[in-house]
């Protein structure tokens, strides 16, 4: 069962949501920059990390899961949030260069048509980025926070179930070194800093590039051609560089 959307809104307004939200946000940025001229989807609950998208994407919409429930997001501006079903979500086919899940799989009742669904509506060339519980990490076990109920991954599990959704993985990282404990929360940077260099595998996420492959054109309205940005190099620490998948 999934959790509320109450829980995980209210989980993101606490200082270690914040220090959640930071530490994913910048890999995210990192690797898509501010997506200009992109039309970005949010699958699950990725609305805490779409922000730096809004201002330069053509397009940003965060789709969420009936079994989730759905609220109003932004909070101060134009509704661009949705109820879904996750086996039939509301798009048509290839009309996002960028999808973001979060919150997404470890929940999800049939792993394989949530990946299939987002794999129909991601345009050719176009790349997602799933974030999932990394089963090794404090952060699986953590009840008392989002990331601590469903069904946790291994990096390999992931792999194969993005292959299995015909897409080819691409590149990965990890996140969220901290422990899940929010006395740390004011200290969660530098701890993330410093277990990323000690002790790799224990992180609390793994993200995870795909993109599409496929020789279809992506339909665009009349003289608004956008092309898609590749994967950029990240330029930064070690900690939160998606590395190459091999």
């Amino acid at each position: 069962m999934r959790r509320d959307v109450l829980e995980l809104r209210a989980f993101y307004a606490t200082p270690l949501g914040r220090a959640v939200r930071a530490m994913v946000m910048r890999q995210l940025v990192s690797a898509w920059g501010d997506a200009s001229g992109l039309d970005v989807l949010g699958l699950g609950y990725a609305t805490p990390f779409l922000d730096p998208f809004r201002s330069k994407a053509r397009r940003v919409v965060a789709g969420m899961p009936a079994g989730q429930g759905v609220e109003t997001w932004p909070a101060h501006a134009a509704n661009l949030a949705c109820l879904t079903a996750e086996d039939a979500l509301p798009f048509p086919g290839a009309l996002f260069d960028r999808v973001l899940v979060v919150h997404g799989l470890e929940e999800a009742p049939d792993l394989d048509a949530f990946l299939t669904e987002a794999h129909r509506v991601l345009a050719p060339s176009g790349r997602i980025i799933l974030a999932v519980v990394n089963r090794a990490g404090l952060w699986a076990g953590a009840e008392q926070t989002p990331f601590g109920h469903g069904r946790p991954f291994t990096r390999s599990q992931l792999e194969q179930a993005v292959i299995a959704a015909e897409l080819s993985p691409t590149a990965w990282s990890r996140a969220l070194y901290a422990p899940p404990w929010p006395v740390l929360a004011p200290y969660a940077e530098l701890i993330e800093q410093t277990i990323a260099w000690l002790a790799p595998p224990v992180s609390g996420l793994i993200l995870m590039e795909a993109v599409k492959q496929t020789f279809a054109v992506k339909p665009r309205q009349a003289g608004r051609r956008v092309a898609v940005a590749p994967l950029r190099p990240a330029v930064v620490a070690p900690a939160v560089r998606l590395e190459p998948e091999q």
